[in-house]
């Protein structure tokens, strides 16, 4: 019997994930608001993000968001730094943020526990909230994803970026973010019933592709790429839509594949701009933008600039499960690879 899209996990838990921000929202009001509150009364010096895989991809998306609604840097730590080189770190008045499915991953176990030793404030957003990670921090977030058994993780990647959403609005206090979060249940279940059988369809034969994006977008970009790579054997590379146009831009000609993530704000003509210019090369484009029109638009829901890659990412899921099938891979379990990653 052929398998089809929604006979998979991948497709299952992915359709899954407006019911777990419905959930998360209302479960970890409380605690992220308290949280918030102590943010706004000891505002750390820095926040330092600590993750691997799709949960690095989220942190990339809580860089954009923290830094733009509450001008904090934030960066990512390099868990060798600390698990394998052992060098001391000086995190006294740092926000230490980490992102896991599992929270059982050594490296980043470690490094949470080194931290907090140094003297940052370590948050963990986790799915698995009995896992070392949680024990470790002093404030969890659960993700409340439930059991995710894909290995390609989906709604436990889109409810970390929610986490990250709900504990900025409430930090921030803007009532556009917190608007957003009441929003996006609804907006995410418009974007599964979106129909991109053109991305499907397209990438069939493809051996290499480029992903692109730009502010908040980029961290969609980041985990499609890995996506593509993961469950349908497809190699494909990330980048900004600033940094594409550097030495990447060469590799672009008659044929090749890039597919552009977009949001309705000051990043989005740029973004734009650089489609227009592959498809003059004769590159086989998809856009997902808003607003935009032509054959090659991936139709995309609408929302707040903030929360676009939580509704872009939903929709491509459900492309993906489907292009993996296609080309003759099982989304669920890709080859070599492992639910749990125990790097050191």
């Amino acid at each position: 019997m052929t398998i089809q899209p929604h006979d998979t996990l991948m497709f299952r838990e992915a359709h899954e994930t407006a019911d777990v921000v419905e959930r998360q929202l209302a479960a970890n009001e409380e605690v992220v608001s308290k949280l918030a509150a102590h943010l706004r009364a000891h505002t750390p010096r820095m926040i330092i993000t600590c993750a691997r895989g799709s949960s690095d991809h989220a942190a990339m998306y809580a860089k954009y968001v923290f830094e733009t609604q509450l001008g904090v840097v934030t960066a990512s730590a390099s868990p060798s730094v600390t698990s394998v080189y052992r060098a001391p770190q000086q995190l006294e008045g740092a926000l230490y943020i980490a992102v896991s499915q599992s929270g059982k991953s050594p490296d980043l176990v470690r490094n949470a526990q080194a931290a907090k030793k140094a003297g940052a404030y370590v948050v963990a957003m986790v799915n698995v909230v009995d896992s070392p990670l949680a024990e470790t921090a002093d404030v969890v977030i659960p993700l409340h994803a439930g059991p995710e058994k894909s290995v390609a993780a989906t709604k436990s990647y889109l409810g970390a970026l929610f986490a990250i959403l709900h504990l900025a609005a409430r930090w921030s206090e803007d009532p556009e973010a917190s608007q957003a979060l009441v929003d996006l249940p609804a907006q995410l279940r418009q974007g599964w019933d979106a129909d991109w059988s053109s991305l499907t369809d397209g990438l069939v034969d493809a051996r290499n592709l480029f992903v692109v994006g730009r502010g908040f977008g980029f961290a969609g970009a980041l985990e499609a790429a890995l996506k593509f790579k993961e469950t349908c054997g497809l190699h494909a590379e990330a980048f900004s839509a600033a940094e594409v146009k550097h030495g990447p831009m060469a590799l672009v000609g008659p044929e090749f594949p890039v597919l552009f993530f977009a949001q309705n704000d000051d990043t989005l003509r740029s973004v734009l701009d650089v489609a227009a210019e592959f498809r003059k090369r004769g590159a086989k484009v998809w856009v997902a933008a808003p607003g935009a029109t032509g054959d090659d638009i991936l139709p995309l829901t609408a929302t707040a600039p903030i929360a676009a890659p939580l509704v872009t990412v939903q929709s491509f899921y459900r492309a993906t499960a489907a292009l993996a099938l296609r080309r003759g891979f099982n989304p669920d379990v890709p080859p070599h690879l492992n639910k749990v990653t125990e790097t050191v």
